[in-house]
């Protein structure tokens, strides 16, 4: 069953089945069921065409979701960009927006760990190693 561009499982209780819907959560999907008096425990299979048509009106009318909203949100990012407040620096940084801690977590954010600086006196020869053979075979050719 399609509702505003997304299948829903047949399966699925209705109250669930909403929160695949990216903007709805729980909260919203209760107070939409509740707004357009269709019974939570029903599967989505088994609504009828007025009830889907009941749905998809509300939501439309009441609620920004899916790609509209999306869109709006990357808009107003794009804004915080264009206008080089902090967040919009902390956005182009890549970097936690909205005041976390960066020196000791913000993996998520920033990425695999790079190591800088301090390296093992085995691994600098082993590098050592390798720099010299490359560059002796260069000149053996020449």
């Amino acid at each position: 069953m399609r509702i505003l561009g997304v299948t829903l499982p047949d399966d699925k209780r209705i109250e669930f089945g909403l929160i695949l819907i990216y903007g709805i959560g729980w909260t919203r999907a209760k107070n939409i069921l509740k707004a357009a008096n269709i019974d939570g425990n029903k599967k989505i299979g088994q609504l009828s065409e007025e009830e889907l048509r009941k749905l998809t009106d509300f939501i439309e009318k009441n609620y920004k979701v899916e790609g509209e909203l999306r869109e709006e949100i990357n808009e107003n990012i794009k804004r915080l960009k264009e206008i080089n407040s902090y967040r919009g620096l902390r956005h182009i940084k890549g970097l936690p927006v909205r005041g976390q801690r960066t020196r000791s977590n913000a993996r998520t954010k920033r990425g695999k760990r790079k190591t800088v600086g301090a390296l093992k006196k085995e691994v600098w020869a082993k590098l050592e190693q390798s720099k010299s053979k490359t560059t002796n075979t260069s000149q053996e050719k020449k």
